[in-house]
């Protein structure tokens, strides 16, 4: 378990720097970011609940994901001058986009898949 725990620690370590790194270079797709940001907090979730099923944690980092983009809908003044700091924008975000949603269950899958590939390459014969 310990070892899975450190696999997922390296996947959302990777994750982050791919994400700001596809916000850094302009020939990227904004969208791109938006599908890692998804696949990171799928990895996240594997991380904290590692003895949960896959089910589980697809669920839990889709929910997490579309609360995010709903919560975009909410312009308060305070919460919109979090989104103005770096740490907001890349968290919460700044815009409400239906887009975003198909990108969060992109992300997510993507994730599933690079744990599969993970997890079964591991596996002993």
């Amino acid at each position: 378990m310990l070892k899975n725990r450190i696999t997922f620690f390296i996947l959302i370590i990777l994750t982050i720097i791919l994400g700001l790194l596809s916000r850094h270079f302009k020939f990227i797709p904004l969208f791109i970011g938006d599908i890692l940001w998804a696949t990171m907090i799928y990895f996240i979730m594997r991380f904290l609940f590692i003895n949960k099923p896959v089910r589980f944690n697809v669920i839990a980092a889709l929910i997490f994901c579309f609360a995010i983009e709903f919560s975009q809908l909410y312009k308060a003044p305070w919460i919109n001058d979090l989104r103005h700091t770096l740490f907001g924008r890349l968290v919460l975000g700044e815009g409400f986009l239906w887009s975003d949603l198909l990108c969060y269950v992109i992300g997510v899958g993507m994730g599933v898949g690079v744990e599969k590939a993970i997890l079964k390459r591991n596996r002993p014969r």
